[in-house]
């Protein structure tokens, strides 16, 4: 039974009672307590962090819709500080399973920001993490019927890209206008390449792959969602049009990135930023995603856009066989701007090492092929568990063969078992961290996790603890992700939620020119911020250089409050698993 708001409410825990004259409305809003801003599950863990030196007795749950206490339990001081040495209490009311609005107060301290408990808790956060791909799209008006607020004129129609002197060819001479539209915008800037483009279609291709009842029923209000195929593969669709055409049809090789040969000026609206973009150098990495990327488009469309499908599958082998002949074709800009004009200054994704690559392709190859030529690319590869990145693919090669394992009955069995003791192990060990970290989740147990794009390793971390639970049913991997997830929404250094939109303390100002060019508007919801870094490359202005609290909400900031594709993948792959296999138990 709900307890009545009274003047005075006592705790009575655990043998502990505690009288205080506070009512919740007297409580003031303290960010001293850290904890998922959007909400939990009902019959999942729920844990609040509270940063105080001094002792505390307990805490109290008020249903704000009720007006009304619905539970009360002790704090419970954590043995392990913070990195800057802060002391932190436990509050944990995972015994609260009502569904509702809710915040928390502690008597003398403060009351937390609000939060949901729900079957759907993070249904809409699900949504608008692909819907922010959505947002992204170059050379097509965003219009307000699909946008709202956030609807704008078209950009970057790249029908007119000239071949940049480093891509030339016979066939495509230096100056050639060739047409490339469509794709996503990469991340803060208005330029698209290749090698980040496909960890991020991998990373959504994979998590449709996995959960496909899930995805025929979700709508993100797009453009497309009247048609037959799920809102998801629309929206990868938009992306894979523009990859096609960074293939060269006469040799199959693929032009490293599509970009100006500067960033475009921060405050520029898409359709004012309009200077020439080029067609730069094919690499042996851009060759090797994109052709992994294809493979895996080529199975997943055979059963809904068939036509597409065949495309794909041809457009991927073309590239391997490319790569087979141009093995060690490298992307150093360096070099390149010393050999021709204009020189390019933009993101280079120059990856120096390619056996990921060459596993990524080889897998997702074999995957749809069946051809026992890349077998033996992977059959000699390295097993080790390594989190995925965009300069780190082969484990996106490896979790696509371990979910088609029955379908690989040729693959042996000891090399698929090694495989898979990789991957549980590499998960247990992030579970083994949680336990003795004081933020009580696998992201930030080391620091070496605070690296560009840390929420981007606090998802991928996730993402493989949810294999892990896919792969054994073991409910403490799936808590664990559901604790990074915790940590990205709020219970971490800062006390942000790093989503743009969702929570009660949210970045502001992401470096993001989408976001930058209309200040008047909220930033675009749905993104996730990289996240704090340390190492500050951008030399703004941090209230810290402790690793986890390395972070500052400003659009000057791209080392740790720029938006990216990939980062937003892999924490779409995190929010949606887990909303899809909540629907999936119940």
């Amino acid at each position: 039974m709900y307890l009545k708001l009274a003047i005075v409410f006592v705790f009575a825990v655990v043998g502990t009672s505690c009288t205080t004259s506070q009512s919740i409305d007297s409580l003031e809003l303290t960010e001293a307590i850290r904890l998922n801003q959007v909400g939990y599950f009902p019959e999942a863990s729920k844990l609040a962090l509270l940063l105080s030196e001094q002792p505390v007795d307990g805490f109290f749950i008020w249903d704000v819709s009720e007006k009304a206490i619905v539970f009360e339990a002790d704090a419970k001081e954590i043995e392990v500080r913070t990195l800057s040495g802060k002391k932190i209490w436990k509050l944990d009311f995972s015994a609260l399973s009502e569904s509702g609005n809710y915040e928390i107060g502690v008597p003398g301290l403060g009351k937390s920001y609000p939060f949901q408990i729900g079957e759907n808790v993070f249904g809409s956060l699900a949504q608008a993490t692909l819907k922010a791909f959505f947002f992204q799209r170059a050379s097509t008006d965003i219009t307000k019927e699909f946008a709202g607020v956030w609807g704008r004129s078209a950009g970057h129609p790249d029908t007119l890209v000239e071949v940049h002197p480093s891509a030339a060819s016979a066939l495509r001479p230096t100056g050639t206008i060739v047409s490339a539209p469509k794709g996503w915008y990469d991340a803060g800037d208005y330029n698209k390449y290749v090698v980040n483009s496909g960890i991020t279609v991998g990373t959504l291709l994979s998590l449709y792959e996995a959960y496909p009842d899930f995805f025929a029923k979700q709508k993100l209000n797009i453009p497309e969602s009247a048609n037959a195929l799920p809102d998801i593969l629309d929206e990868i669709t938009w992306n894979l049009d523009w990859m096609l055409a960074m293939q060269d049809p006469a040799d199959g090789g693929v032009y490293h990135k599509l970009t100006t040969a500067r960033f475009e000026g921060i405050g520029l609206e898409p359709k004012m930023a309009v200077n020439q973009r080029f067609l730069v150098q094919k690499s042996t990495a851009a060759t090797l995603d994109f052709a992994a990327v294809m493979a895996q488009a080529s199975r997943i469309f055979e059963a809904v856009a068939p036509e597409n499908a065949i495309g794909y599958q041809k457009a991927a082998e073309k590239a391997w066989a490319w790569a087979v002949d141009h093995p060690e074709v490298y992307y150093r800009q360096n070099e390149l701007n010393e050999a021709f004009d204009p020189d390019i200054s933009t993101g280079a994704y120059g990856d120096q090492n390619l056996s990921d690559e060459w596993v990524w392709a080889a897998a997702e190859l074999y995957i749809s092929s069946h051809n026992l030529d890349y077998w033996e690319t992977l059959e000699k590869a390295e097993l080790e568990y390594r989190l995925p990145s965009w300069s780190q693919v082969n484990w996106l090669g490896f979790y696509s063969l371990i979910r088609h394992e029955k379908q690989l009955p040729q693959i042996p069995q000891e090399w698929m078992s090694m495989l898979k003791i990789n991957l549980v192990t590499a998960a247990k060990s992030y579970q083994t961290a949680a336990q003795t970290h004081a933020w009580l989740a696998p992201m930030g147990a080391e620091t070496k996790d605070f690296i560009w794009g840390s929420n981007a390793v606090a998802s991928n971390q996730g993402i493989l603890l949810i294999e892990a639970f896919r792969l054994y049913g073991e409910e403490v991997f799936l808590q664990m992700a559901k604790a990074n997830l915790d940590y990205i929404l709020g219970r971490n250094a800062t006390g942000f939620s790093y989503v743009t939109g969702f929570g009660g303390k949210t970045p502001q100002q992401p470096h993001h020119r989408l976001a930058v060019s209309r200040p008047e508007l909220p930033p675009l919801p749905g993104f996730v911020v990289g996240g704090p870094n340390p190492s500050q490359q951008d030399g703004c202005d941090y209230p810290s250089k402790v690793p986890d609290e390395s972070y500052v909400d400003s659009s000057c900031s791209y080392a740790s409050n720029e938006i990216a594709i990939n980062w937003n993948a892999a924490f779409a792959y995190l929010v949606n698993a887990i909303q899809a296999i909540e629907a999936d138990l119940d």
